[in-house]
């Protein structure tokens, strides 16, 4: 299967989150209004902002899907990380909203005894989340989405986050009522947490960053190759789900020019089977004695 299949599939699980994100976000919100939640309240404007993370991924996965054209020579695969970047502003936005509106209530008193109902609505909709987190795993783990396992990650993170929303609202039911604004503060400072997790992981990939311990990994699998005589360099960044790699390898200088193409092929092939990395440049250099 081809990375734009496979990016075409990945959409199914933006759509399945969308969904399930617009009916919470609106079932939570109003019954947290007639049931005076501050708890089910920020935890619908969590899922509100999931809606808003989850269409940009699926907008970030379309134009991912589009081929390269005369000035995206690498192809579009980085509109995915842009679009989880605005995604993180969004979410940082309404957090930081959440957690100014549940202190100013917590510092006021402005604390009334939650509906019973408002906690039953959250333990159902972290079932709901839970089956939706479990979809878009195996799907993640199936296209090999990085963007989707991530949205995957956030599924289960928001099924916690209504299960601590009901057990604030059940706290207060025995007459602990700052227990549910306390709990609305801390699904506000999850909110932003996982917008700055989302913010950090796409700015480190913008600038090129790239994970070290993969980096040695590769340099390992191209060196364990019989014809490679010496690693000299090896680079990595990704755009956006995909592994840009380069790397430069001494080999024989008495080799014919044919061989060191087999060798450079040889080693492209080991790194798709043993990274799943199908965009490599290998340069071949003639090995000088002395070199260690």
């Amino acid at each position: 299967m081809s990375e734009y299949e496979n990016l075409k599939m990945g959409e199914k699980g933006a759509w399945v989150s969308i969904v399930a994100y617009l009916a919470l976000a609106a079932t939570k919100l109003i019954i947290a209004h007639y049931g005076h939640s501050e708890a089910l309240r920020a935890d619908g404007l969590n899922n509100t902002t999931d809606v808003i993370a989850s269409i940009a991924v699926l907008v970030g996965l379309k134009i991912s899907r589009k081929p390269p054209d005369e000035d995206h020579h690498y192809g579009h695969f980085r509109a995915e990380t842009i679009a989880s970047l605005v995604a993180a502003f969004i979410m940082m936005t309404v957090g930081i909203e959440v957690i100014i509106g549940t202190v100013q209530d917590i510092i006021n008193q402005r604390t009334n005894e939650p509906s019973i109902l408002t906690a039953w609505t959250a333990l159902a909709a972290a079932l709901i989340m839970f089956a939706v987190y479990r979809y878009n795993l195996r799907l993640s783990k199936k296209v090999n989405s990085k963007a989707l396992y991530a949205a995957a990650q956030d599924n289960r993170s928001d099924a916690l986050v209504s299960i601590g929303a009901a057990i604030g609202i059940f706290g207060a039911q025995f007459g602990v009522f700052w227990l549910d604004p306390l709990a609305g503060l801390i699904v506000g400072l999850i909110i932003c947490k996982t917008a700055w997790d989302i913010f950090k992981d796409a700015t480190h990939s913008l600038t090129d960053g790239f994970d070290e311990e993969e980096i040695e990994s590769i340099r390992g699998t191209i060196a364990a190759h019989s014809d490679v005589w010496a690693v000299i360099d090896v680079k990595g960044r990704l755009q956006g789900n995909q592994t840009l790699v380069e790397a430069t390898i001494h080999v024989n200088p008495d080799i014919t020019i044919q061989q060191g193409h087999e060798i450079t092929d040889e080693v492209e092939d080991l790194l798709e089977k043993e990274h799943g990395i199908s965009y490599a440049h290998i340069h071949i250099e003639p090995y000088e004695s002395g070199e260690s």
